[in-house]
């Protein structure tokens, strides 16, 4: 059982009470440790530690947890620094998504220009984190959640020698989503992602050892006879549930959420033009809710998370909580990470961070080689990689310059006239959130 000191930064964020919830739920496992919450909003960092203390009460965990806004006292001595922060919050990802629009470019939150300029803000804040923790923490662990989780770790593992592992669950759902699909017991497929967050496929998936794909090819041809509308439905469940197995079988492998942006680039860029709210707007009609819910279970003796009033759900950021397990208590276990290469995945440099199976114990993440990615999948894969390389060099120490020819080099944008466009009325839309030094 370990016994750590662990800083949350953004441990007021809507999404801390049930990252909380997670942490507590494997309480045992760190018995005796510290937990320091930290946030700009003093409020509601005061409502998660309430929750969450309590919580720790109920189970008869011995865990201290406090909270304060100042960062760099939060962080000293720590032994595990989590992050998951959004610098202008919901706002700001709804200038993201809105402004590409009107240039006929998708906005999203991690792709395209929106992910782009999530990545500056994100990573100017994470320097001065990364300042803090080499001066009063250098020996500690960062388990980033922060997005886009990729860009960020390409900065940091690039300029720091913090150990740095960034996290998503996206593999684990996306597994366990084409299991569903095709009306099968997730638990029984067995599969490997490998390539960048959010860019990630899924190969020789098996379901009880036999080959999977052609039981997906079945599930898809019967979808398809039933709705012979097909991939223009009316329906966005089935219309999106039938790209993704279109896209599986004519891949020959599992692909990422996110990877529909590139494949389905038209029909998405249509549908979000004449959406008549951004995702970001729909989830700030829902934020007030969340910290009314949050300070009804604040007050309770006995705190029970509704997760249809939590965002995200019941258990956030658990796969950080799995493998700081893993890690402290010295476990051995094999859990999805994004690490630098190291050669794990051949057809990507070195240095270059990926999405894959690595091998967890107190050493840190050992990468489990993988087979490379076909030929038809590591063109798209290979430009984003090259992509986030050079957004995360622009945004740790470049200029306007810079930043404008990474965001020339995205796949969905791939347009000098339109990049200085965007970038321009975007950096202006956040420059309170960027340095100097990209304004010009």
């Amino acid at each position: 059982m370990a016994r750590i000191k662990l800083a949350y930064i953004g441990g007021g964020s809507t999404r801390a009470a049930g990252t909380m919830a997670s942490f507590i739920a494997q309480g045992e496992h760190f018995n005796g440790s510290e937990v320091v919450l930290i946030d700009l909003n003093e409020e509601h960092l005061k409502i998660v530690q309430t929750i969450a203390r309590k919580l720790a009460r109920i189970r008869g965990l011995d865990l201290t947890i406090s909270s304060t806004t100042d960062r760099r006292a939060g962080l000293r001595d720590c032994d595990a620094v989590l992050t998951s922060y959004r610098p202008g919050g919901f706002e700001a990802r709804h200038l993201d998504e809105s402004i590409p629009l009107k240039y006929g470019i998708i906005g999203q939150e991690t792709q395209g220009p929106g992910g782009f300029f999530m990545a500056l803000r994100s990573i100017a804040v994470m320097q001065e984190i990364i300042t803090d923790m080499e001066a009063v923490c250098p020996q500690a662990r960062l388990f980033n959640y922060t997005n886009p989780i990729n860009i960020i770790s390409e900065a940091v593992t690039h300029h720091s020698p913090i150990p740095t592992i960034s996290f998503c669950e996206g593999p684990i759902m996306d597994a366990a989503r084409f299991a569903r699909y095709a009306g099968l017991d997730p638990n029984r497929l067995s599969v490997r992602f490998r390539g960048l967050n959010h860019g990630s496929w899924g190969l020789n998936p098996r379901y009880d050892g036999q080959d999977f794909l052609p039981l997906l090819e079945e599930t898809y041809e019967r979808l398809r006879r039933e709705h012979p509308e097909g991939e223009a439905s009316s329906d966005p469940e089935l219309r999106y549930m039938l790209r993704q197995l279109h896209l599986a079988v004519s891949m020959q492998a599992l692909p990422n959420h996110y990877l529909q942006y590139y494949y389905y680039k038209d029909e998405l860029l249509a549908e979000l033009q004449a959406k008549p709210t951004t995702r970001a707007q729909d989830i700030m009609a829902s934020v007030p809710d969340y910290w009314a819910h949050y300070r009804e279970q604040a007050e309770r003796e006995a705190p029970a998370l509704d997760p249809a009033r939590s965002r995200g759900g019941l258990h956030e950021l658990e796969l950080a909580i799995d493998v700081m397990d893993a890690i402290y208590n010295d476990r051995g276990e094999l859990w999805y990470v994004n690490v630098p290469n190291r050669g794990a995945l051949p057809g990507l440099p070195d240095d270059r961070v990926v999405e894959i199976v690595g091998y967890v114990d107190r050493q840190g993440v050992t990468p489990l080689i993988h087979e490379p990615l076909p030929a038809h999948l590591r063109g798209l894969i290979g430009q984003l990689a090259e992509y986030q390389a050079l957004t995360a060099e622009a945004a740790w120490r470049g200029n306007r310059r810079d930043a404008i020819r990474a965001l020339a080099s995205h796949p969905l944008v791939l347009s000098l006239s339109k990049a200085e466009a965007l970038y321009d009325e975007m950096a202006a839309a956040h420059r309170a959130y960027l340095p100097e030094r990209l304004l010009h």
